[in-house]
């Protein structure tokens, strides 16, 4: 009896402990994007996007353009990104009062606003940086200085330099950041430090991608060398050495390199972990990039022109078949068939059971049974994802329609992708509900959310019947978004700017309640399909 309370004891104390390591790999390793120059992708467009991976709120709302008077204030709120409803203020505290401008731009409002009118677009990953620049008393945060980017600005280096100098008047009071910025000609990525506890402002670097190559941001500061007379491929703040210096980041010797004097605690003493190795080989294989190399570059030339499709399916990524880094990989058991000889054969397989997205408990059983079973590798379409974005910026489309962000509800790996145009008015039905507020079936996200967990439990034998109808929303979006851009600009030439609006208004909501039919119909399939157990 005392031998089996400590087993059980021992098998308690390694489930917390793996529980807690799981916790760990959430800390600074919660956000992708990637960015894609216009000469690198398929169509000339300019692509910029964001999974916000995490319990942040999930409603979205369309805000309108708005004339305001002169004297006007402008309120600057912290916590907003966690509030249930529109306009909801539960957790937000006022930050602080900046002046307005006579005119802001419409925008999409979502956790970490993401897209303006204008076809000004952005993307966001947390990198934490070193404790000692947090400066909390300063006004903004990340997803503030988004916000007002969009409401002011048009061009990605005119929000680069708007952000900059907020920070330098009222101070950045979040932890390392960094937001990819898009317009139709570029996109950028810019990485954001406190200035210290002792000073309200902040440093900053801005680095263009080359628009024939690919950038990566994983939770990893990335950016090298500033090379501040390369005024077409960086921008930054002044002050970024003597920081650095100040608090002991550098000791003034050698080369500066940012990613090495505000490193990531999650990226160790490189630029790169799992996601930014596995998107580069899969763009460029013939780089032969190694994932044990010191250093990864800011972005790489793609061996194939990189279209939309593409970024969708890097976001459905979780490495399964990347012999690294593939969670299931050993969690195999023999299946019998009969061969073409009529004669039985045993085939080890995957289990139906292995899947992806294994919580620490279940890490920790197959760990326990057999040590070394499953290692845990951050993949970039995760189960605690909110919402993603795949946002495209089209110079040769008016920008009520050259804007189009590919907006996806709960796992990317699993949700399908809802276009959303920087013409719309609004979102569709249940996308002004978060879904993380309790179980409510008036939000959007709950639609999709029930299906893909059930899928999960036998991921094996669900997957296909899933990811099928995953590539047929995409297939079916695809073919039918020309078509209705064609209306758009036929609207526009008759100077209908409201039936543009009702138009794309109406497509986007009934692209959204057909999938949200479908996942609807593929729960009551899973349910069906498990009967007897799972």
């Amino acid at each position: 009896m005392k031998f089996k309370i400590i087993i059980l004891a021992s098998l308690i104390i390694g489930l917390t402990f793996n529980l807690k390591g799981q916790e760990e790999h959430l800390i600074g390793a919660n956000c992708t994007s990637i960015m894609v120059g216009c000469k690198a992708s398929a169509d000339g467009s300019v692509i910029t996007s964001h999974t916000c991976d995490g319990k942040y709120r999930t409603w979205v709302t369309m805000e309108p353009a708005a004339d305001h008077q002169p004297g006007t204030m402008h309120k600057v709120y912290k916590g907003t990104m966690h509030t249930a409803r529109p306009n909801g203020m539960e957790g937000v505290t006022l930050a602080g009062e900046i002046p307005e401008v006579a005119h802001t731009y419409a925008y999409m409002n979502t956790a970490y606003p993401c897209m303006n009118e204008k076809q000004l677009a952005m993307g966001e990953s947390t990198f934490s940086g070193p404790d000692t620049l947090v400066n909390k008393n300063g006004m903004f945060l990340i997803e503030e200085l988004q916000r007002i980017a969009l409401q002011r600005c048009d061009k990605a280096r005119d929000a680069i330099l708007l952000i900059g100098e907020l920070i330098k008047e009222y101070g950045y009071g979040d932890g390392g950041e960094c937001i990819t910025i898009a317009d139709t000609k570029e996109v950028w990525q810019m990485e954001i430090l406190g200035e210290g506890p002792e000073k309200i402002g902040g440093i900053w670097v801005a680095q263009r991608v080359p628009d024939d190559e690919v950038a990566v941001s994983c939770n990893i500061a990335r950016i090298g060398k500033i090379d501040r007379k390369d005024k077409d491929h960086f921008l930054c703040s002044d002050n970024i050495e003597t920081v650095a210096k100040k608090y002991g980041l550098w000791d003034g010797k050698g080369d500066f390199v940012w990613w090495k004097a505000f490193p990531s605690s999650y990226s160790g003493k490189k630029n790169f972990k799992e996601r930014e190795w596995y998107i580069f080989n899969e763009l460029a294989p013939s780089l032969h990039l190694s994932f044990e190399a010191d250093e990864l570059p800011f972005s790489i030339k793609p061996d194939q022109k990189v279209d939309v499709q593409k970024v969708m399916k890097l976001f459905r990524a979780t490495y399964e078949g990347c012999e690294p880094f593939d969670q299931t990989q050993n969690l195999l058991y023999p299946k019998e068939r009969k061969n073409e000889n009529g004669e039985k054969v045993i085939d080890t397989i995957v289990c139906p059971a292995a899947n992806p997205w294994m919580n620490g408990t279940e890490r920790a059983l197959y760990n326990y049974l057999k040590p070394g079973t499953v290692t845990f590798h951050r993949g970039i379409a995760m189960s605690w994802c909110s919402y993603s974005t795949i946002i495209q910026c089209r110079d040769w489309l008016p920008d009520e329609i050259g804007g189009i962000c590919w907006f996806s509800l709960e796992n990317p790996g699993e949700s399908p992708r809802i276009p959303i145009f920087a013409g719309q008015t609004k979102m569709p039905t249940g996308f002004d509900r978060c879904g993380h507020a309790g179980y409510d079936e008036n939000a959007a996200l709950w639609h999709y959310r029930k299906a893909n967990k059930l899928a999960q439990v036998q991921w094996g034998n669900t997957k296909n019947i899933l990811l099928g109808n995953v590539q047929h929303f995409e297939e079916k979006a695809l073919e039918e978004v020309p078509l209705i851009e064609d209306k758009a600009q036929k609207l526009l030439k008759d100077n209908d700017k409201k039936g543009v609006q009702k138009l794309l208004n109406q497509y986007s909501a009934d692209f959204a309640g057909a999938t949200r039919q479908t996942w609807n119909e593929m729960e009551k399939k899973f349910w069906e399909f498990f009967w007897t157990g799972f």
